[in-house]
């Protein structure tokens, strides 16, 4: 880069974590109700609209709405349903198709414009999400096992001799089962959504800055290099978008599944 174009660049910043931070809507809101709020309503809102206007009066052959509304259930049906739950997928389709299309919703409104915010890029709705499928997963692994089959299938798998499963596999499966496989369920969606947040946002501003805000000769060239970028990272993050929810959905399905069928 050369003097010119660095010198160009006093007074630019970039974007931060400070994108995060919505203050409530106006002066005296509950110090919850943010635009990311708002916007998770809305969107559950839109999914429900859409979904009565495909299948409020079906049709034999099925056109438009409805047609695109029975191609998201197949494809969440056969792909996640089926594989993890077996004979029991038509009762859980009702929770899995809700999840994966308010989580997509909520993933693409990152690239909406006049949206442009992933609500998931906040920590609170992917726990919220991870959270209902644990207590989900514990409640049906005791109710199908029982409290003691379900911590001893757990804990001490046959075959693996007891002082090794008391001194090392109980306690790491406790963890894992506990901790680190919701923390992680939840937290795969939220860092995928905030890290591809920022780096459009910095994209955006850095040609946004080389081209409108303080445009010169050497600047230039970077300015149209970042924009370039800004639409690459926007068809990846797109992209991203539907594969973290899928992906969410899935691990769902799994978790279910195993309590459901913990002989698989």
């Amino acid at each position: 880069m050369s003097v010119p174009a660095i010198v160009a660049m006093d007074g630019f910043k970039a974007p931060d974590v400070g994108l995060f931070d919505f203050p409530p809507l106006w002066g005296g809101a509950p110090y919850w109700l943010t635009k990311p709020v708002v916007f998770a309503a809305v969107g559950v809102l839109v999914l429900c609209a859409l979904a009565w206007a495909a299948f409020a009066t079906p049709k034999l052959v099925p056109r438009g709405l409805q047609n695109a509304g029975e191609y998201g259930y197949e494809f969440v049906r056969d792909q996640i349903a089926r594989p993890f739950l077996g004979k029991d997928a038509d009762r859980w389709m009702p929770l899995l198709l809700s999840m994966f299309f308010v989580i997509l919703l909520w993933n693409f409104m990152g690239v909406i414009p006049a949206v442009q915010f992933p609500v998931n890029s906040h920590i609170a709705f992917p726990v919220v999400f991870a959270l209902v499928v644990y207590v989900i997963k514990i409640y049906l692994g005791i109710r199908h096992q029982g409290l003691a089959g379900y911590f001893k299938g757990m804990m001490f798998p046959p075959g693996l001799p007891k002082p090794l499963a008391i001194a090392v596999f109980a306690p790491l499966e406790l963890l894992y089962n506990f901790v680190t496989a919701p923390f992680t369920h939840a937290v795969r969606l939220f860092a995928n959504m905030f890290a591809g947040h920022l780096l459009l946002a910095f994209f955006s501003a850095v040609g946004f800055w080389f081209l409108i805000e303080h445009p010169t000769v050497p600047g230039s060239p970077i300015g149209v290099l970042s924009v370039a970028m800004a639409v690459v990272m926007t068809g990846l993050e797109i992209f991203i978008q539907f594969l973290q929810a899928f992906l969410f959905t899935m691990l769902a399905a799994m978790y279910i599944g195993n309590s459901l069928h913990p002989q698989h």
